[in-house]
């Protein structure tokens, strides 16, 4: 049928060569690549997600949950890493399954990959408020009123009802902004930030070193419990054993998602067979012995129960400032070097999810309007627009943990068909040049694909529910317009005879 029609690779590489005023600027280079994953994958993922996933499921094993973690992303990122090499455009795992799945795969993955990067961005835009927060009552012992900065599905413990996330909209604009502006820029900030954070990041973990206390440690593996009840009577159950390890790999999944970013920036890359690899598999190995050492140092400073009550949200600030006094002026510093970092993700988030659109537009998926290219910059700005306003509901409307799983979820599943497309692009296309090979396929395929399965089994029955709804409304939206628009369905006679 139509709907498994597949895009030729030599079209698409055809398309790769493209240049012109219709095309994207080509400006990044291996450097740039990399600064562009680190920025994307340290944020919230580890400085909110680590002190939850320890708090709800995992406690101090939680290193051996980013471990899990870290096994799946590097099996799929040796995947993404290959499809770079081979298909560099703009559109990521999108793009990766029209070649190798057909159409309605290809679909099902863009519009999966919305959870990922829109709901990614969402939720570190929610986290970014949390951290103003932090900030303005740590310089000048004010805070946002919190009805003005939490979701009206949020009571804080005083019985305060949130109202909208206004802290989490303006950054989301502010970014928008240079998003359109173009990609140059764009990097230009991101490496600045990176910078800063990742130097934070060490820091923190040298100076935490000194306050260590092995019995937060004891027992590494704790079985689940109950917590006392909330100021609400809400009791929250502690998940624990390996079930609770596997829960929090879900969870903390969400600090690895920025890797496969890189990729969506093909078409701005100046080498992309060479660099894309490079980008995305040396950004992913930093950004895991960095998160295995923070995690690490997080839960041996502070026990892990801590966080459910304290610090969930800023949890670093939450440590440095309850036991590591001499280094108070750290905290401040840190939410200073965390608000910069949350950015940075937030840029290359939007970066990834506005070249989706990019490419689903240009092949007929989406309206026109989201491949538009500005006159002078040359961005995709009227989907950076649209964009942020869908981006902004759920970052002004929607609790940070409730975006941030289903944000897991969807990046799990992408993976995982993009771990199966590598299986099947050797089958189909085995003599396409390759600059980079996914090593022992399919076994490395395989594994990579059945440890994002396990994680998104971890995750619970909630989240599968979210994604099956998610997942319909985007049947919809493809049967009811993406089919009729298709660039591959000439007619509609082989699909609806009975309706043309």
């Amino acid at each position: 049928m139509s709907i498994f029609r597949k895009k030729s690779l030599p079209d698409l590489l055809e398309e790769s060569r493209a240049q012109g005023e219709g095309t994207l600027k080509r400006h990044l280079g291996a450097i740039g690549l990399i600064l562009l994953g680190i920025g994307a994958i340290i944020g919230a993922g580890l400085f909110v997600r680590t002190a939850a996933a320890a708090a709800d499921s995992a406690g101090a094993a939680v290193t051996i949950s980013f471990i899990i973690a870290a096994v799946g992303c590097a099996f799929a990122g040796l995947c993404y890493a290959e499809f770079a090499s081979m298909i560099p455009i703009s559109g990521s795992a999108y793009t990766y399954s029209y070649v190798t799945m057909g159409e309605l795969i290809a679909w099902i993955i863009g519009w999966d990959l919305v959870l990922e990067y829109a709901l990614g961005a969402a939720t570190v835009a929610v986290a970014w408020s949390e951290y103003l927060n932090k900030f303005l009552h740590q310089t000048v012992g004010w805070e946002i009123p919190y009805a003005w900065c939490h979701s009206p599905f949020q009571i804080s413990q005083a019985g305060e009802h949130g109202i909208i996330n206004m802290p989490a909209l303006l950054v989301l604009f502010l970014i928008t902004l240079i998003l359109i502006k173009g990609i140059q820029e764009s990097a230009l900030v991101n490496a600045v930030i990176v910078i800063i954070k990742v130097a934070i990041v060490l820091l923190f973990i040298a100076l935490g070193w000194q306050y260590i206390n092995g019995t937060n440690h004891v027992p590494y593996i704790t079985q689940a419990f109950d917590y006392p009840p909330d100021a609400n009577g809400a009791i929250k159950h502690y998940a624990g054993g390996w079930m609770g390890i596997l829960a929090g790999a879900g969870t903390v999944f969400f600090a690895f998602i920025g890797f496969d970013a890189v990729s969506t920036a093909a078409q701005e890359t100046k080498n992309p067979s060479r660099d894309m690899p490079i980008g995305i598999l040396v950004s992913l190995a930093i950004c895991t012995i960095l998160y295995i050492l923070f995690a690490h140092v997080l839960t041996w400073v502070a026990n892990f129960r801590e966080f459910q009550i304290s610090g969930k949200e800023a949890s670093v600030t939450y440590v440095i400032e309850t036991y590591m006094q001499n280094y108070s002026w750290l905290a401040t510093f840190v939410t200073v070097a965390i608000l910069a970092g949350f950015s940075s993700v937030i840029l290359v988030l939007l970066l990834g999810q506005s070249r989706v659109f990019y490419a689903m537009s240009r092949d007929g998926l989406l309206p026109s309007l989201f491949g538009d290219l500005h006159p002078s910059f040359r961005t995709p700005y009227k989907s950076n627009i649209i964009l942020f306003l869908f981006v902004a509901v759920f970052a002004a409307f929607i609790p940070g943990e409730v975006v941030g799983d289903m944000c897991s979820i969807g990046t799990l599943f992408a993976f995982a068909l993009v771990s199966v497309g590598i299986i099947i692009m050797r089958r189909t296309n085995p003599d396409a040049p390759r600059a980079f090979r996914t090593p022992f396929s399919p076994i490395f395929p395989l594994i990579g694909a059945g440890v994002c399965l396990a994680m998104i089994y971890g995750l619970g029955w909630e989240n599968w529910l979210r994604l099956g709804v998610w997942l319909a409304l985007g049947f919809i939206i493809h049967f009811g317009y993406s089919i009729k628009h298709s660039k591959l369905n000439k007619t509609l006679q082989e699909l609806f005879p009975t309706f043309t």
